[in-house]
């Protein structure tokens, strides 16, 4: 018989992806409040008979009553340091909401994973508003566990990818003094642990608990322990006074995947001494726990082995504008156009077609490959210059690659795009999440000719450009040349990776199917 319900606010995330399907896995029934539900149903246990799905956020109060009434425990798992703007102002917020909401839903305990280091001046923003968050939890209505944890190992997740990028490019790394500083690396199972253990011990309740690793080391010592897991050469490291967190972090954001407002709030927090002042959880929560040396293997094991479960890319929520051809409408948290009155909240397109002598399945499976090792299919180099330039803005880069080669969910990172609708032999839909003056998205749309006895396809190579104000007119006109070579390129190269010979096309398409008849695109 399932066991009583559970709340998880942030299923989507790092941690919040993997702890949901653990929870399912030993009986529980898991009540996930997301903002895009279909980015969760896209997961492989989305689809779980004790997992429901409620649209929530954190910043509206009733919303998250409704998703927590039933559930006797619920988890905090939401930080807002990739929102942008005043990220401790948005998460003093969220948790007051939460702790209202929890009392309002009747729900008897919060569990909040939160980050260690010591509330004294030097603090950093990023981890003094973790504390922040954790002290409104616990002086709410509802009793609140607070785990506090340093740098957590585990592929997919920031730090491990900063780790990884930083220790397998550079043979030589000149560091800020902080490289010294001492930290208590735990492993992400280990972190579901105790999670999970916290959860099952009611004695855990109304506590504020360190967790960690065996291992206190600094971070040279980590980026060494590193490289003997990998086996590869130790990077030579030499510290220096002068780089300022500012400079570490634009730094870090080019050699690195991660993009920069994750990097810079956490490059600040490496100057805090983040070490286990508690032991109070090896009692309550006994587990065995990973050295560094164990954890980053196992990390690397996971991502050799098919890819990281979760990714710190995979926050975010798979939905745009009506007007830029998405499914489903949604508050627009991916994407804000904000168009000055004088550019006339113009929608560009520029649409191609194609027919390929395939029947879809066999077209789709070029198409789903699309990006990460196999490329963009025409101008790759064209692709990785705008990567770059897109680093050097602050921008995710060209480096994100993808969570898996053969397939796609929606949520999914492919370099510097997200899926937001990936229908097997029928569509990709992709939002582009490099830095832009304005709103993109990439869709690939496939349907059988009926016409052509069978054995052939349409493509439609079709993209969409919502301009912010001036610049933003100024880049769409910019780029049309690049576009009129670079698309037809993509579906003649599509074409040739799936076997198929071309009937018809490229061609522009100046009548886009979801349009309407008699409705041209706006350019």
């Amino acid at each position: 018989m399932a066991q009583d319900a559970v709340f998880v606010a942030g299923a989507t995330g790092y941690v919040g992806g993997r702890l949901t399907p653990l929870l399912l896995s030993h009986g529980y029934r898991v009540h996930a409040a997301v903002r895009s539900p279909r980015k969760l149903a896209a997961r492989p246990w989305g689809q779980h008979p004790d997992l429901r799905i409620f649209a929530a956020d954190v910043a509206d109060k009733a919303s998250l009553v409704a998703a927590m009434r039933g559930c006797s425990v619920a988890y905090y798992l939401v930080h807002s340091m990739g929102a942008g703007g005043d990220f401790a102002q948005t998460d003093r917020q969220a948790a007051a909401n939460m702790a209202q909401a929890a009392a309002e839903a009747g729900v008897g305990r919060i569990i909040y994973l939160s980050g260690l280091g010591d509330d004294a001046p030097g603090l950093s923003e990023h981890l003094r508003s973790r504390s922040e968050v954790g002290r409104i939890l616990s002086e709410g209505p509802v009793p609140a566990t607070v785990l506090r944890a340093a740098v957590i190992l585990g592929s997919g997740s920031a730090s491990f990818e900063i780790i990884r990028a930083l220790v397998e490019r550079l043979p030589l790394m000149i560091t800020p003094l902080w490289v010294r500083t001492r930290c208590q690396p735990i492993a992400v199972s280990n972190v579901l642990g105790y999670l999970l253990g916290c959860l099952e011990n009611p004695a855990t309740s109304g506590l504020t608990l360190d967790i960690g690793g065996p291992d206190v080391i600094t971070y040279g010592e980590l980026f060494r322990i590193y490289a003997r897991a990998a086996g590869i050469r130790a990077p030579l490291i030499i510290p220096v006074p002068l780089l300022t967190p500012g400079l570490s972090a634009f730094w870090v954001n080019l050699i690195t995947p991660v993009p920069a407002h994750l990097v810079r709030p956490l490059i600040e927090g490496l100057r805090n001494e983040v070490v286990c002042r508690d032991a109070r959880i090896l009692e309550l929560v006994p587990q065995t726990l990973l050295g560094c040396g164990e954890a980053i293997t196992e990390a690397l094991s996971e991502t050799r082995q098919g890819g990281a479960a979760t990714c710190c890319f995979d926050a975010g929520t798979p939905c745009a504008p009506r007007e830029l051809g998405a499914a489903a409408s949604c508050p627009a948290e991916w994407t804000r156009a904000g168009d000055a009155g004088f550019a006339g909240g113009t929608l560009f397109r520029a649409d191609y077609a194609a027919t390929l002598a395939a029947d879809p399945a066999q077209v789709w499976d070029a198409v789903r490959r699309i990006g990460g090792n196999t490329g963009w299919y025409a101008g790759d180099s064209l692709w990785r210059i705008r990567g770059f330039v897109d680093k050097l803005a602050g921008g995710p880069g060209h480096g994100r690659g993808r969570r898996d080669a053969e397939q796609l969910i929606e949520g999914d990172t492919v370099d510097f795009w997200r899926v937001l609708a990936a229908e097997p032999e029928r569509r990709l839909l992709l939002l582009a999440e490099m830095k832009l003056p304005g709103a993109a998205t990439l869709e690939l749309r496939l349907s059988p000719r009926t016409d052509a006895g069978g054995g052939a396809t349409d493509i439609l190579l079709l993209t969409s450009f919502q301009p912010r104000g001036l610049w933003g007119l100024a880049y769409w006109w910019a780029m049309w040349p690049a576009h009129g070579l670079l698309f037809p390129a993509m579906l003649r190269n599509i074409a040739r990776a799936a076997g198929a010979r071309i009937i018809a096309g490229p061609k522009v398409l100046k009548i886009r199917p979801d349009i309407g008849p008699g409705k041209r695109p706006a350019a």
